[in-house]
C-alpha cells in the first residue's frame, strides 16, 4: 500500500505560525540593528554597518566572544562525557538503576535560576560546602572565593552547569543504547572481545544519531547561556564572565536597542555557522543498524 498523501494547503496552518512568529520577528531584528533606536532618540534612523562597526570595536564584545565559546566547548564535551558514561553504567543490570537515572536526570528539570540561587549558597567563601569540605579534610589550602576570583569564576559556571544537564545527555544515550541489538554485542563477547573493543568498534558507532542530538543541542543550548551567568556572576567580576546574552541584557537595559539587536544577530549568526556545520559532519558519521 503506498504512502497516503494529503494537500499542500494542509500545511499552510503550520507556515503561518512559522511565518509570523519566527521568519517575521527575525526579519525585522535584522532591520532594527542597522538602526540608532534608543532610549533617548527622538526618532529611529537607518545608519546602516555603524553598529556593527562600533560592537567590532568594544573590548566587552570580544570578552564576551571569548567567555561563551570557551562555555559552550568545555559544556558540550564535558556534558557528554559524563552523560555517556552514567548511561553505560546504567543500563546495567543495577538493583537501583531506575532511582539512580532519576536521581541523576532530576537536576535537569529544576529550572537554572533555582540551580544558580543554590549553587551561590555552595560556592559561598565562608560557609559553602565546598569549602567546608576542603576543611573538614584538610586542604583548607584549597579554599577559593569560587565565583569572585576571575581565575575560578567561569570554570566554576561551567561545573554548575555541567552537574545541570549530564543527565539529560544521559537519557539520550540510554535510548540510543536501548536500539542497539544485543545479539551483536553478545556474540562479540563469545568471540572474545573486550568490553573496550565492543565499545569502541559496535556500540560507539550505532550511538552515533545520539552523539549528533546531543553535541548539537548541548553546543546551541550553551551557546545561549544567561540564567545561570546572570545568577551566579552576573558577567562578573569585572566583566571576566560575560558572554553573550549578559551583555545584550546590559546594552538592552541601558536603552541602546538598535545596538543590542545587532549583538543578538551577531550571536545568530555565530550560533548558525557554528552549528551547521558540527550538524552535518556528525550525520555524515551515522550508520544504519
Amino acid at each position: 500500500m503506498g504512502k497516503q498523501r494529503y494537500p499542500l494547503y494542509f500545511s499552510f496552518p503550520a507556515l503561518a505560525v512559522f511565518l509570523l512568529f519566527f521568519i517575521t520577528p527575525t526579519l525585522i531584528g535584522f532591520y532594527y540593528s542597522f538602526t540608532d533606536w534608543n532610549i533617548n532618540a527622538p526618532d529611529i534612523r537607518f545608519v546602516g554597518f555603524a553598529n556593527y562597526v562600533e560592537l567590532f570595536q568594544e573590548p566587552r564584545l570580544t570578552t564576551a566572544l571569548s567567555n561563551t565559546l570557551i562555555f559552550a566547548a568545555a559544556v558540550t564535551v564535558l556534558q557528554n562525557v559524563c552523560g555517556l558514561a552514567l548511561a553505560l553504567v546504567l543500563n546495567e543490570a543495577l538493583k537501583l538503576r531506575n532511582l539512580l537515572r532519576m536521581v541523576f536526570f532530576l537536576p535537569y528539570v529544576i529550572a537554572p535560576i533555582v540551580i544558580g540561587y543554590i549553587f551561590r549558597a555552595i560556592y559561598h567563601p565562608e560557609h559553602g560546602i565546598v569549602n567546608e569540605l576542603l576543611r573538614a579534610v584538610g586542604l583548607g589550602s584549597l579554599a577559593q572565593d569560587w565565583l569572585n576570583d576571575p581565575a575560578y569564576a567561569l570554570f566554576s559556571i561551567i561545573a554548575t552547569d555541567i552537574w545541570r544537564v549530564a543527565g539529560f545527555a544521559m537519557v539520550v544515550y540510554l535510548a540510543g543504547l536501548q536500539f542497539i541489538p544485543k545479539d551483536l554485542t553478545e556474540s562479540a563477547s563469545i568471540d572474545g572481545a573486550t568490553y573496550w573493543n565492543r565499545f569502541r568498534h559496535i556500540v560507539f558507532p550505532l550511538l552515533a544519531p545520539a552523539f549528533t542530538v546531543n553535541v548539537l543541542l548541548s553546543m546551541i543550548g550553551s551557546m545561549k547561556v544567561f540564567e545561570m551567568v546572570m545568577v551566579l556572576t552576573e558577567g562578573g567580576p569585572g566583566y571576566t564572565t560575560e558572554v553573550f546574552f549578559t551583555y545584550i541584557r546590559s546594552m538592552f537595559s541601558s536603552g541602546e536597542f538598535g545596538y543590542a539587536t545587532a549583538v543578538n544577530v551577531v550571536l545568530f549568526v555565530l550560533v548558525t555557522l557554528v552549528g551547521v556545520p558540527v550538524l552535518m559532519g556528525m550525520k555524515r558519521r551515522e550508520v544504519e543498524m
